[in-house]
Formats: structure tokens, C-alpha cells, sequence
């Protein structure tokens, strides 16, 4: 049996206007993703890849004096912000549903109320310093859920994710995001 070959990657570079609208909801000392690069071999509910490659910046703890190195809530703020801009460049680029068949309208208006992340995991391999550092989100599948009478449907989103610094600092995760559907209408 002859398999599919694989989809060419597209590479997207750092889109400055879809950036700063999908770090709106953040106070600016808190944009702590200064660029990023997605890539999209197909979309991940038919096996394709999605994934944004950041570049980050950490001034200043938002939250706590200094640690000293990259803690999990910063963690959890970059992923974020890169799964945001990823979702952001799904549509208007139209990579990945549910999010290709929404406007950026309806996505702003969704952004903060409807994404949940319903489980999440963080693993430190070797301290960073966390104020300049990379970070990677990777979407390894979406499902869609049609719901039911009492239901709404939504997209189950499982995403990995990776951080690294030039001292050899690393951690990674997985998290998984519902995505809910506010209008009732699926998407």
C-alpha cells in the first residue's frame, strides 16, 4: 500500500501586527514573546504538523522578585503567548480548524473565555536563567467534539512544548487545551 508522501513545510515568518494582536490581553511588561516563527505541514486533525518557534525576553518578573532562573508560571505565560499567536496565525492563514474557519473578530472575542487548558505538565531538565531564552509549541493532534443535547462542541487541542537557553538550560511539557464553542453553532 503507497503512502501518503509528506506535506512540505511552509514556514511563516514573525507577522509584527498578528503578534501585538495576539498579546493584547497582556499588560506590556508582560509580552515576553518578542518573535515568532510558525510552520505548518498540514493540518493536525488529518496527521499534518503545526508548531511556533519563539524568541523570548524577560526583563523583570511580572509577578515575584527576582528567582533568579524560569520558573513555571513564566513557563505557563510563554506558552501562552506562543499558543496564542499560533491560534492567531491558524486563522488567517487557514492551517489548522477549528480555528481556519473562524475571523479574527471572532477569535479576539474568544481568545480569553474560550480556550481552557484542562491539563498541563512542566518538567526542568537543567535551570535557566529566563531572560533571554527559546521556546517551541508544537500541536500534536486536534480532535473535534460534536457535543451533545446538553453539551457545547469543542476542539481538544494537545500541544508539547520546549524551552531552551544558550547556558544549556531546558525544560519541556505537554498541555491540553479545550477549546469551546461559545456560539453553539460548532466553530
Amino acid at each position: 500500500m503507497l503512502e501518503n508522501p509528506p506535506r512540505p513545510a511552509v514556514r511563516y515568518p514573525t507577522d509584527r501586527a498578528l503578534l501585538a494582536q495576539a498579546l493584547r490581553p497582556y499588560r506590556a511588561h508582560c509580552r515576553y514573546l518578542k518573535s515568532a516563527t510558525v510552520t505548518a505541514a498540514g493540518d493536525p486533525a488529518g496527521g499534518g504538523r503545526i508548531s511556533v518557534a519563539g524568541e523570548f525576553e524577560i526583563p523583570e518578573s511580572c509577578y515575584i522578585d527576582d528567582t533568579g532562573h524560569f520558573n513555571s508560571v513564566e513557563f505557563n505565560i510563554c506558552y501562552n503567548q506562543m499558543f496564542y499567536y499560533l491560534a492567531a496565525k491558524s486563522v488567517v492563514a487557514g492551517l489548522a480548524a477549528p480555528f481556519s474557519g473562524w475571523t479574527m473578530d471572532e477569535y479576539q472575542r474568544r481568545q480569553l473565555s474560550d480556550f481552557l487548558i484542562v491539563d498541563f505538565r512542566s518538567t526542568f531538565r537543567r535551570s535557566m536563567r529566563g531572560r533571554r531564552f527559546s521556546g517551541e509549541v508544537a500541536v500534536v493532534s486536534i480532535t473535534e467534539w460534536s457535543g451533545s443535547d446538553l453539551n457545547k462542541p469543542l476542539a481538544f487541542v494537545h500541544t508539547e512544548c520546549r524551552y531552551w537557553d544558550e547556558g544549556g538550560g531546558r525544560c519541556h511539557g505537554e498541555v491540553r487545551l479545550a477549546i469551546l464553542d461559545s456560539t453553539g453553532s460548532g466553530g
